[in-house]
């Protein structure tokens, strides 16, 4: 764990958290001699400089984790410690903090690292992510190899992550690991819940991805910045295909960039000590974080995330102010189901004349990994500068709508201390003992579908997967595949609530209806 606190001054200091520099970066070039670590260096001395100050400020420094470290393939291709050659790189020796995994980890360390600053464990936190994914991806295509990527760095970061799966063995093996099904099946739920038929859900769809993509048309940072109108954001033209019904790939996050943004985040009196420019101030207002059941299979239900809400709410109550106060939003936009439920959690609707990303969101502005909220979270900043005035709110989603974050900026000093924040009280406002548990079938049993998706490959529908209630109450997943009519139905009808039958298998379940 980190550790414990130890006053840093005896004379009272302003101890209200305050994001003082940022800084971001997009490479479009895929230079194999740029590694990571380099990636890092440039946004760290960037937020430095938009600061003011030295690398010697600095006494905590967060590494969110790379995107490939989660692959077993492709995590020996990077150094296992890119902080402590960071640190080296920069002249500094901070304290060394990193995570397991999830898009909730930027503004998780952001809310955490306001607790700490102001117990004073530390006095600065420098807050760096990177990925150069399309590099890496590019080179091991053309069979080469990068071997300055995986030098340096001895020294190993405390790695505050829980540790735990975030798949179970049968989520696995029905392919529910991969979020480009899991979200999909939210959006059947979703669909359901709203009671619309398929062209309102692809039409609602359509306006979502053609909204962000005029913001991401904006922003010199995204990695697309073509403007989309509904019906090419529809379309399958372009390579624009189906991935996994109803998303074209345009609705799926970017994942191969190369992008990297870092966050400096210290107090009010030490920003007044190190001579920061109040004009680079923006404060922090309110932040929260909670987590929904952690295996998306046995959520309640597939359409809400109680989570999110209460940490919206909890966000909200710290900063004292109610969502219409909010002027701009960043919600984490991995896939349209997320950016939904997000809304539904907040209160707001999907097509809010405020809009919902300042960045352009996954699916357009890029998806580094687990760092999108740091970029998100700078370009907050930025507008909350040239702004002069007013309230930004940014949620983080980690895991399969599993993990959430929440923060809320402003330019003006916030009305209640961050120390009053209670870091457990989203988390105790989230039910997590009335679920379902999923189990395998035995022999044939009756079932009805709760969500589903298809899949697809270039050639057209592949792969249902669908997530099923037992006669017990308990819940099943299976698949479908090898009939054409059977998967025209589960892409196309709100198929919620209809009986099937699930055959036991070993390891995949089939269904078919009843």
């Amino acid at each position: 764990m980190v550790q414990d606190a130890v006053p840093i001054d005896a004379a009272p200091i302003d101890a209200t958290p305050i994001i003082v520099g940022v800084s971001q970066q997009t490479w479009r070039d895929q230079d194999p001699t740029r590694t990571p670590v380099d990636a890092l260096a440039e946004v760290a001395t960037g937020a430095l400089a938009d600061a003011g100050i030295g690398p010697d400020a600095v006494d905590a420094l967060v590494t969110v984790p790379f995107l490939a470290q989660q692959v077993p393939q492709l995590a020996p291709l990077l150094t296992p410690n890119p902080g402590a050659l960071l640190a080296d790189r920069l002249g500094m020796a901070p304290a060394l903090l990193t995570s397991d995994y999830g898009g909730n980890l930027p503004q998780w360390f952001i809310n955490r690292g306001a607790d700490w600053l102001v117990e004073g464990r530390y006095r600065t936190l420098l807050l760096t992510g990177a990925e150069l994914m399309a590099t890496l991806l590019g080179t091991l295509r053309g069979g080469g190899d990068l071997p300055a990527w995986r030098e340096g760095g001895d020294r190993p970061a405390e790695d505050l992550g829980a540790g735990r799966p975030s798949s179970l063995p049968a989520e696995h093996a029905h392919g529910l690991f991969e979020p480009i099904v899991t979200y999909p099946l939210f959006e059947s739920a979703l669909r359901h819940a709203r009671g619309l038929d398929e062209a309102q859900q692809r039409a609602q769809l359509g306006q979502l991805i053609a909204a962000m993509s005029a913001v991401a048309a904006d922003n010199p940072y995204a990695w697309r910045r073509d403007v989309l109108s509904p019906e090419a954001a529809l379309s399958e033209a372009g390579g624009n295909r189906i991935i996994t019904w109803p998303y074209n790939k345009c609705m799926n996050a970017i994942a191969g960039v190369d992008m990297a943004a870092a966050v400096l985040l210290t107090t009010v009196g030490e920003a007044r000590r190190q001579g920061i420019d109040p004009s680079r101030w923006v404060y922090l207002h309110g932040g929260a974080e909670a987590n929904d059941v952690w295996y998306a299979a046995e959520r309640e239900d597939f359409h809400r995330s109680p989570a999110l809400a209460a940490a919206g709410a909890q966000a909200l109550a710290q900063a004292g102010i109610g969502i219409e106060a909010i002027d701009r939003f960043d919600l984490y936009s991995c896939f349209p189901s997320a950016v939904t439920v997000a809304c539904d959690s907040l209160g707001i609707a999907v097509d809010d004349p405020r809009g919902v990303t300042v960045t352009g969101g996954l699916t357009l502005f890029g998806g580094p990994g687990n760092n999108y909220s740091t970029h998100a979270i700078a370009e907050m900043v930025a507008r909350l500068r040239a702004a002069g005035s007013g309230y930004g709110l940014v949620t983080a989603n980690g895991g399969y709508l599993t993990k959430h974050a929440v923060g809320i900026y402003g330019m003006a000093p916030p009305a209640q201390p961050w120390a009053d924040r209670d870091p457990d009280a989203a988390q105790a406002a989230v039910p997590l003992d009335r679920h379902p548990r999923l189990r395998d079938p035995v022999g044939t049993e009756a079932v009805h579908i709760e969500a589903h998706a298809v899949r697809y490959d270039r050639e057209g529908p592949a792969t249902g997967v669908v997530v099923c209630r037992l006669g017990d109450g308990q819940r099943c997943l299976a698949q479908a595949g090898g009939d054409s009519a059977l998967l025209h139905r589960l892409a196309h009808e709100d198929c919620v609530g209809i009986a099937g039958e699930v055959t036991a298998g070993d390891p995949v379940n089939a269904f078919r209806f009843a």
